[in-house]
């Protein structure tokens, strides 16, 4: 494996920070020790190493990049329990991630690309098209930029939901391989259960998750119940459509034994009826699953409105009636443009 100069230190799995360890002339139970600092104690300097020769953390300094990501705007909502970041990128690029703090839980919505190529027309994401994916290590270092920033208040991350900037199961490979990163015991241990993957409906790689059976939650955004809807949505429904999604949902579930979650957008008059809510119903018969609704958040790009609180009701009064489980979801960080769907921002 060819490590070049300036390799961003959160792109190696263990063993090929060994591989580059050794190439350094240095025993390999030293990558254990790097992996260790930085998975299990946060560190993000080679100063911080105190554990390791002068001459390794020189070594470190000068071969592996530990900013990959730079924190150019941080922006508080009033109730002071979301925070919006947008990071810089090596390349100049950017992306927004978001801390959400709860009673107990704190939660991270993360980016798994720099726009998104899916074209939703509800999301601000979609409005700004596509640009690149993120690495495997740009992903993994949000998370670790909030677990340091937590570390300090005494906190720590209890999930992490991939449902930031950009569509996971379209940068697959590289989804995979952070969440296997941050999951791994050796270092900051993350558990799978513990991490949701938000997909807007890429047949194929449910299809290959439920093969892999692994433990992560799994969301699909779905939003209607018939094709000509979605697809004036969801462009993505053209490809795959929702009789293809559900049976791959269904396979999902058979393969895993795990329960799925449907997110669903709210929007007045458009899909909020209790009409709706009996043909999601119909759709969702005898499927493990979860209905997730949430009032839609308003971008500049769409016109739709969010449905009202006495709507939202009566629709999940109808879904439960047919013994679909439902929640609405608490709307959060509405704000700084920081909700589902609003994470948006000006590439350079």
């Amino acid at each position: 494996m060819e490590i070049k100069p300036s390799t961003v230190v959160y792109n190696l799995d263990l063993p090929a920070l060994t591989e580059l360890v050794k190439s350094w002339g240095e025993p390999a139970y030293r990558a254990k020790q790097i992996w260790q600092g930085l998975y299990k104690n946060i560190w993000i300097n080679p100063s911080e190493f105190s554990n390791l020769p002068k001459s390794l953390r020189e070594k470190m300094e000068a071969n592996l990049r530990f900013d990959v990501l730079e924190p150019t705007l941080k922006l508080d909502s009033t109730d002071g329990q979301t925070r919006k970041t947008l990071f810089r990128l090596p390349d100049g690029r950017q992306v927004e991630a978001v801390l959400m703090r709860y009673d107990r839980r704190k939660t991270l919505c993360i980016s798994t690309q720099v726009g998104c190529a899916m074209g939703c027309t509800f999301c601000a994401t979609g409005q700004m098209g596509f640009t690149r994916h993120l690495s495997s290590g740009e992903i993994v270092a949000q998370v670790m930029y909030y677990a340091r920033l937590l570390q300090a208040e005494g906190e720590v991350v209890t999930n992490v939901v991939l449902m930031g900037m950009g569509e996971p199961f379209h940068n697959y490979n590289n989804t995979m391989q952070a969440i296997d990163r941050l999951n791994d015991p050796e270092g900051y241990n993350f558990g799978a259960r513990r991490f949701t993957i938000s997909t807007s409906g890429l047949v194929p790689a449910i299809r290959q998750f439920a093969q892999e059976k692994r433990q992560i939650n799994l969301a699909v955004s779905l939003h209607a119940t018939e094709d000509e809807k979605r697809s004036s949505m969801m462009p993505v429904n053209k490809r795959y459509d929702i009789e293809e999604l559900i049976a791959a949902c269904r396979e999902y579930v058979q393969l895993t034994g795990r329960r799925i979650t449907f997110e669903w957008a709210l929007i007045h008059e458009i899909n909020d009826t209790p009409e709706e809510a009996r043909k999601l119903s119909g759709l969702l018969k005898g499927l493990l699953c979860h209905v997730n609704a949430i009032p839609l958040n308003p971008t500049t790009g769409y016109s739709g409105q969010a449905t009202t609180r006495e709507r939202a009701l009566a629709f999940k009064e109808v879904l439960e009636k047919n013994g679909i489980p439902c929640t609405i979801r608490m709307r959060r960080g509405i704000d700084i443009q920081a909700g589902c769907g609003q994470l948006a921002v000006i590439s350079l």
